[in-house]
């Protein structure tokens, strides 16, 4: 089982262009709402600024930000004092009143049988209404393929066992696009790679900082001179495997999307 990892809101938007592009993506996606004002949830908000997209995107909806990271709801409630924000874990989290949009950005690939969710969320949809996520779908990446390797090392092991998210922590498309049409929707899956360019040094260690290594930093927290070991080994491990070019470091990422709308 992987650890539930601590979240560090700003080393997550440090690199939050790159990281709303996909979220604008699958929003330009979404079909027209079924209500003139959709109650819309936005499920695994992270720090608030995509929900604050959301709200600009339907100006006067019913929005709710929900997240299960103290630090990142604190973080969502400074930034954006004017929307609303609530602790929710999806693993649990069912809608108590129909929805006109459910969507859930980033999160679900942290979210162990989440498949097994979508059925009490489509059914708390409206009609016309939509459930709509994108995840990243890189786990045979180097990032993630060496973090996992060196986690399994003798040295690593004994401390990280279980701490990482599985390398089946996504599914195929054809997975998402049966189960979603089986509850009755009509669905849209589809992948992105997406060319990101970045700079400085280490820059996707940096990345990786904010997101897929988290649990491995949770769990090394209590001695931070192991933590700052595995970091070390995984950074000279990422500067073989990601090249650097004079304009910068270029680290390919792949993502699924998933929009899915209840039929009438």
């Amino acid at each position: 089982m992987t650890t539930t990892p601590s979240w560090d809101p700003a080393q997550y938007l440090r690199h939050s262009g790159h990281r709303l592009r996909p979220f604008v993506d699958l929003l330009a996606r979404v079909p027209g709402l079924p209500s003139e004002r959709p109650r819309i949830a936005d499920l695994g908000c992270g720090p608030g600024n995509a929900t604050a997209l959301l709200a600009g995107h339907w100006p006067g909806a019913h929005l709710t930000g929900y997240d299960n990271s103290p630090e990142m709801l604190e973080r969502a409630r400074a930034e954006q004092p004017a929307l609303d924000f609530a602790p929710a874990d999806a693993r649990t989290w069912t809608p108590e009143v129909p929805h006109d949009l459910i969507l859930s950005n980033a999160t679900l690939h942290w979210v162990p049988g989440h498949l097994d969710r979508f059925a009490d969320w489509i059914a708390a949809l409206k009609p016309g209404g939509a459930f709509a996520f994108q995840v990243p779908d890189n786990t045979d990446a180097p990032l993630h393929a060496l973090m996992r390797e060196l986690a399994a090392t003798p040295r690593w092991a004994p401390r990280l066992a279980g701490a990482l998210r599985a390398p089946d922590s996504v599914h195929a498309p054809g997975v998402y696009l049966d189960r979603l049409a089986r509850l009755g929707c009509a669905t849209d899956v589809w992948r992105t790679t997406y060319q990101h360019v970045l700079p400085g040094e280490d820059p996707v260690l940096d990345w990786v900082k904010g997101t897929g290594l988290r649990p491995a930093l949770t769990a090394l927290a209590g001695d931070p001179e192991a933590r700052d070991a595995f970091v070390a080994e995984y950074r000279a491990l990422l500067r073989e495997a990601y090249l650097t070019a004079p304009y910068g470091t270029v680290l390919p990422f792949r993502r699924l999307f998933a929009v899915a709308v209840k039929r009438a």
